[in-house]
């Protein structure tokens, strides 16, 4: 293997595929990753078994090749190397990668080719494809409300499902459910498959602001989705297990409604999550009756007090209701709107929080019992 390529290209690449190197493997090989001459260029590729993740740099091709080399160190060298200078690469004996730019020359030890797993790529038909800015949006909205916990795997996975024109995404974890609707370009049969929310994150980090499609692809064992835009490709495994019914969840109606203004009703929730996390991270939001104050936002705990009033319009009954500050925050900072809706049905059933602009989103956040 001998080619050429820019140091630029080739950092960027080396960034984009080094998020999926395992860190935790015993095998050697997914410590490294995967370079292999193709399509007039360079084939960058990585993975740590749950994604794959593979980048096409271009490149002038001497003579054609493949062998692994360590992430990381690789990564590291190609950052220290002079921008928009020459990187020419060769693959010597004993698997040894001369990396040469400039008056920069080293040698880096690798991994013979044929130990790395194989990682497919988007070959086939795309099953359909997005925007990249929706599908980005979208995955901001629902990614972070998937479960942490690995007690319970397919709460660490975001439910994909495919139905006509429409991709609905939904996640959740014992405390709260985000679900979020959006158009596909290419109706789809109805389908439903559960991604890795890990995987998902990574995905939104390579997404484009651009109204560019992003090439969604299932595997006809239905064990794997690819993702493809230009010049990359992120492979994932999928979750076995059904999804919960989430929709047994989501309250049908609501005894109080409050339209309250982003900004304000974050700000106030941000500020009373600081005596909040010095306790139980309890927060209490208190709605007055139609045309009463509106929304009042308090904490409590041994370090002190805090109680701040935010404008609110008022449908309904009032009630006081408390939550995680933690999920309030989370819900307010991840989905961009102007005003929210805040729909209750008593201190003990799911709040449910609606963007007013946007029909297609809704999130459920589970109310916190408390003594008072």
């Amino acid at each position: 293997m001998k080619l050429s390529v820019m140091q630029e290209n080739l950092a960027r690449g080396l960034q984009v595929v080094s998020r999926a190197v395992s860190t935790r493997s015993t095998l050697p090989v997914l410590n490294n990753v995967l370079l292999r001459t193709e399509d007039a260029g360079l084939k960058l590729t990585a993975t740590n078994l749950e994604i794959g993740m593979t980048y096409w740099v271009p490149g002038k091709i001497d003579t054609a090749g493949s062998m692994t080399v360590p992430a990381r160190l690789l990564t590291d060298i190609v950052a220290g190397l002079p921008a928009n200078e020459r990187v020419d690469l060769e693959m010597q004996a004993q698997e040894t990668l001369h990396i040469q730019a400039g008056h920069f020359e080293t040698h880096v030890k690798g991994i013979d080719a044929e130990e790395f797993p194989a990682i497919p790529t988007a070959g086939e038909r795309p099953t359909t494809r997005v925007p990249q800015n929706v599908l980005r949006q979208a995955l901001g909205e629902v990614v972070f409300a998937a479960a942490t916990d690995e007690a319970r795997p397919i709460l660490t996975g975001v439910l994909a499902k495919f139905e006509g024109d429409k991709l609905t995404l939904a996640a959740a974890d014992n405390y709260r459910i985000a679900v979020k609707t959006i158009t596909v370009l290419d109706p789809v049969e109805e389908t439903s498959v559960v991604v890795p929310a890990r995987s998902l994150h990574e995905l939104s980090r390579i997404l484009s602001d651009t109204d560019e499609p992003v090439d969604i692809v299932l595997s006809p064992t239905r064990n794997q989705i690819i993702f493809h835009l230009e010049g990359i490709d992120l492979v994932s495994r999928l979750i076995d297990g059904q999804f919960p019914n989430y929709q047994q969840v989501l309250p049908k109606g609501f005894t109080t409604k409050a339209t309250v203004d982003r900004d304000q009703l974050l700000a106030a929730v941000r500020v009373a999550s600081l005596i909040a996390s010095s306790s139980a991270n309890i927060v209490k939001l208190h709605v007055g009756k139609d045309a009463d104050l509106g929304v009042t936002v308090s904490a409590a705990a041994d370090v002190g007090d805090n109680k701040s009033d935010v404008e609110a319009k008022v449908e309904g009954d009032g009630t006081t209701i408390a939550f995680n500050a933690r999920y309030l925050l989370d819900v307010l900072a991840n989905v961009s709107a102007d005003q929210f809706s805040i729909e209750l049905n008593g201190p003990l059933s799911p709040g449910v929080f609606r963007p007013v602009d946007d029909g297609q989103y809704v999130h459920v956040v589970m109310p916190v019992k408390t003594t008072s």
